[in-house]
């Protein structure tokens, strides 16, 4: 294989086998996973480090163990979409407590904030307290989130460098 086909088809092996599920294991590990020398495998993971691919590692937390008994959606109506007007508010919001994520939407919605509290009373008190009295917000809706699956692991959808 030329070195770009071979870098990409390493990268992947890396990427799907090990470095998405649990970043906790050692360099060695990953590379009798993965069938290749330590020494390849850490110049890879590095490549991966430095490229910006693997832009960090995460611990996986339990929620309930920190008092989290339910997640929720926000969706968010705004009344205008300047550009800078948007990122303000998005940075905002990403700055509440109990916000997981924020996302730009298309569709009816403008945002979608996906929020854990302890309770329906902490749900409502948060969505009155911190989005409904925010100037330029037109609408919120609420959906509980009653159950989720979520996966680490990412397509390769171009040719790593």
């Amino acid at each position: 294989m030329e070195n770009s086909r071979v870098q990409t088809f390493v990268h992947r092996k890396l990427r799907r086998k090990q470095l998405a599920r649990d970043a906790r294991l050692s360099v060695k590990e990953i590379a009798a996973e993965v069938g290749l020398a330590a020494s390849f495998t850490h110049e890879r993971i590095q490549r991966l480090r430095d490229s910006g691919v693997i832009r960090g590692s995460h611990f996986d937390v339990n929620p309930k163990a920190l008092g989290v008994g339910l997640e929720a959606l926000f969706m968010i109506g705004l009344e205008k979409h300047k550009r800078g007007t948007v990122d303000k508010l998005m940075d905002a919001i990403v700055n509440v407590l109990e916000v997981r994520s924020v996302f730009l939407v298309t569709g009816r919605h403008d945002l979608v904030v996906h929020v854990v509290v302890r309770d329906t009373q902490h749900l409502k008190d948060l969505a009155l307290d911190q989005f409904t009295n925010r100037p330029g917000m037109t609408r919120i809706e609420t959906s509980i989130i009653f159950d989720a699956r979520q996966r680490h692991e990412l397509p390769v959808l171009r040719a790593l460098k």
